[in-house]
C-alpha cells in the first residue's frame, strides 16, 4: 500500500527566531587578539615544552668538540649504533621531538650526500651503506617524536666556502634533506660562521659578512618551500629564536615577541635575544639549549659530569617555567647509543617532574574575578580551573588590571604556581602578584612580570585557604587559560 509522505514546514519567522536563538547561546566572539600573534605550527611547537638534540659525528671520535674538516671519514664506525635506543629513551624522558646534527662545521655529512664524498659513504659503518638521518628519521617516527634537523652553514671541509659556490653546495644539501626523509619538523641554524680550516686541502682561514653572504631570506624561503609547515630557528628566527645562552636560562621577563628587522645571526644582541620585547613585531618562540653534559660532543672524560637532578631542575624551570622550550643535548657515545649515566640522568629528570605536577591542588576549584568580558559565562573565572587548556577566563575590554580568587576549600601546602595565557590572542601580562590568605590574614607569595605561554614560580611552602592572582599590568585585557598549584615532589627539596 502506497501512502504519501507528508512534508514538514516551519514558517519563516520561527526559524528566523532560532537562529536568533542559537547565535545568543553562542555568545560574544572571543577577545580582540593583539597585533602580533604566534601560527598554529608555533602554538603547537610551544605545546611540546621539552625537545631533545643529538650531536654525533666524527668529532665523537675524535673527542673534540668542533672538528677541523680533514678527519678521515674511515673513523666513523659506531659499533653498536642505535638511533631506535635515543628514540625510546628520549620519549620515556617526556621530550617530543629530537634534533640531529646531520653536518656539524666539519662537514661530515651523516647521509650518503650526492653532492660530497665526504659523508657515511666513505666510513665502514655500515660497509659505507649506512644513512644516520634515515634510521634517525624511522625512529622519531615509531616513537611518536617529530624530527628536526641541522646543517651548519659553516663548512671546514669544503674546498669553496666562503665563496658563492658554496651556497649552491648549502642549498642543495638542503633540498635533500627536506625532500628525501619525510616531514622535517624544524630546521636549525646557528651562527658558528668562518674562521680556520681545512677547506679542501687550502688549510687556511676563511671569514664571511654574516650578514649577507648566506642570503637567509632567500634560504629560509626554499626551507618553506619543500616543507611548508616546517619551523625555522636561528638568532634572528623566523620562527624559533635562541635564548642568548647555552645555559638553558631564559630571563625572568620573557616576551616570545621580537622584532627581527637588523637582528644579525651569529651576532645578535643576546640581552634582547633573552629577554624579548613587548613591542616585538614578530612573534618568534624563544628556545632554551643546553647539554646534558659540559660538552656537546661526547667525551668518556665526562661520563661522571652529566648535570644532577637540582641542576636539571633548575634549567627546567627558567626555560619551560618562563616561557620558553628546553632543548636538551644528549651526545651518543662511541658506540652510537646515548650513554647510561645521562639515561639514568634523564629518566630520575622525569620521576621527579612527573611527581611534582601529577596533582593539581585547585583542579575544578571555585573562582572568582573582579571583572569578565562581556559578562558572559564563555569566559568565566571557573576556565582557570577547568583542566581544559583551549578554555579561558578574561577580563572585560578596556581593563588592564584584574584579579581572580580562587577558594581552596580548606588550607592546604603548596610551593609551585603555574600560570598560562592564552597565547593564541597573543602575550598581554607584564605584570602580577599572587597572594595567599594564611590563618585568615592575606600575604604576598609572589611578585613576577611575563606569563606567555607558561610561567612556573617556585615559592616557599606555604598553607593558604584561598589564593589571590593580581594582574597589574597588561598590554591589553589580560586573559588566562590556567591557574594550578602543586607541590613539589621530596626529591626536588635540597638535603
Amino acid at each position: 500500500m502506497n501512502r504519501s509522505r507528508r512534508l514538514w514546514t516551519v514558517p519563516v519567522p520561527v526559524v528566523m527566531a532560532a537562529g536568533f536563538l542559537l547565535a545568543a547561546c553562542a555568545g560574544p566572539p572571543d577577545i580582540e587578539p593583539t597585533a602580533v600573534v604566534p601560527s598554529p605550527e608555533q602554538i603547537a611547537y610551544q605545546r611540546m615544552e621539552f625537545i631533545g638534540f643529538v650531536h654525533f659525528t666524527v668529532n665523537t671520535f675524535t673527542d673534540r668538540e668542533w672538528g677541523y674538516g680533514d678527519e678521515s671519514p674511515e673513523i666513523f664506525n659506531p659499533t653498536a649504533f642505535s638511533a631506535e635506543q635515543w628514540a625510546r629513551v628520549a620519549a620515556e624522558a617526556g621530550m617530543k621531538e629530537l634534533i640531529l646534527t646531520a653536518k656539524h662545521h666539519d662537514g661530515f655529512c651523516l647521509w650518503p650526500s650526492a653532492h660530497t664524498d665526504h659523508s657515511v659513504t666513505a666510513s665502514p659503518w655500515r660497509d659505507g651503506g649506512g644513512d644516520v638521518v634515515r634510521e634517525f628519521v624511522q625512529a622519531c617516527a615509531r616513537h611518536g617524536l617529530k624530527a628536526g634537523l641541522y646543517l651548519s652553514p659553516w663548512d671546514r671541509n669544503h674546498a669553496d666556502y666562503g665563496r658563492p659556490e658554496y651556497l649552491e653546495y648549502y642549498r642543495n644539501q638542503l633540498r635533500e634533506l627536506l625532500t628525501g626523509y619525510g616531514e622535517i619538523t624544524e630546521m636549525w641554524f646557528d651562527g658558528a660562521n668562518g674562521g680556520t680550516g681545512y677547506y679542501g686541502g687550502a688549510r687556511e682561514e676563511r671569514r664571511i659578512d654574516r650578514e649577507t653572504y648566506y642570503r637567509w631570506p632567500e634560504t629560509w624561503g626554499l626551507v618553506k618551500e619543500l616543507q611548508p609547515h616546517i619551523l625555522i630557528f636561528s638568532d634572528a628566527g623566523p620562527d624559533i629564536r635562541w635564548i642568548g645562552n647555552e645555559r638553558g636560562y631564559a630571563g625572568r621577563t620573557c616576551w616570545s615577541t621580537i622584532t627581527t628587522a637588523g637582528v644579525v645571526v651569529g651576532a645578535a644582541d643576546t640581552e634582547y635575544l633573552n629577554a624579548g620585547d613587548p613591542e616585538g613585531q614578530q612573534w618568534v618562540i624563544p628556545l632554551c639549549d643546553t647539554s646534558i653534559r659540559p660538552g656537546w660532543f661526547y667525551h668518556a672524560s665526562q661520563d661522571d659530569r652529566v648535570k644532577p637532578l637540582a641542576e636539571l631542575l633548575e634549567v627546567y624551570y627558567r626555560s619551560v617555567g618562563r616561557n620558553s622550550v628546553l632543548l636538551l643535548n644528549v651526545p651518543p657515545d662511541q658506540r652510537g647509543l646515548w650513554h647510561e649515566n645521562d639515561v639514568a640522568a634523564l629518566r630520575e629528570f622525569r620521576r621527579v617532574l612527573d611527581e611534582t605536577f601529577a596533582t593539581d591542588l585547585v583542579a575544578q576549584r571555585p573562582v572568582e574575578a573582579d571583572s569578565r568580558y562581556h559578562r558572559h559565562r564563555r569566559f568565566a573565572p571557573g576556565n582557570v580551573t577547568d583542566g581544559d587548556p583551549d578554555s579561558y577566563w578574561a577580563a572585560e575590554e578596556g581593563v588592564r588590571a584584574a584579579s581572580l580568587e580562587i577558594d581552596l576549600g580548606a588550607p592546604i601546602l603548596f610551593d609551585r604556581i603555574v600560570l598560562q595565557e592564552p597565547i593564541r590572542f597573543g602575550q598581554r601580562i607584564a605584570a602580577f602578584t599572587v597572594q595567599a590568605r594564611v590563618a585568615g590574614e592575606w600575604v604576598t607569595v609572589i611578585e613576577e612580570t611575563t606569563i606567555g605561554y607558561k610561567r612556573i614560580v617556585r615559592c616557599e611552602p606555604v598553607t593558604a585557604d584561598r589564593i589571590r592572582i593580581a594582574i597589574t599590568r597588561s598590554l591589553a585585557s589580560p586573559a588566562l587559560s590556567t591557574v594550578g598549584l602543586y607541590r613539589a615532589s621530596p626529591d626536588e627539596m635540597p638535603e
